[in-house]
């Protein structure tokens, strides 16, 4: 258990899921790097079945990383980020 009581609360916050998820999520990218980024291929984005085509992230560890429209992975999705002047990486085609 975390010794910062905000950090206690947030976790006694979550649902089952969310902690299954989080910490899936937390082995698969906490400490890596990425090391390219670039936009989805015509030809990957057509493969994919995909209409559009969004940002990849590419890890240091060879892991790609590409936001979908939904869990399914129905097409490409746009990425929010904070930066004040370029709020959203969007999806392209």
């Amino acid at each position: 258990m975390s010794k910062n009581p905000r950090e206690a609360q947030r976790i006694a916050d979550m649902d089952e899921t969310e902690l299954k998820w989080t910490a899936i999520a937390n082995k698969q990218l906490q400490g890596r790097t990425i090391t390219k980024v670039r936009y989805l291929t015509k030809i990957e984005a057509e493969k994919m079945g995909w209409s559009d085509r969004c940002v990849v992230l590419q890890l240091d560890n060879g892991n790609l990383l590409l936001p979908s429209s939904d869990d399914e992975g129905n097409n490409a999705g746009a990425l929010f980020t904070q930066d004040k002047e370029h709020d959203v990486l969007p999806v392209i085609n």
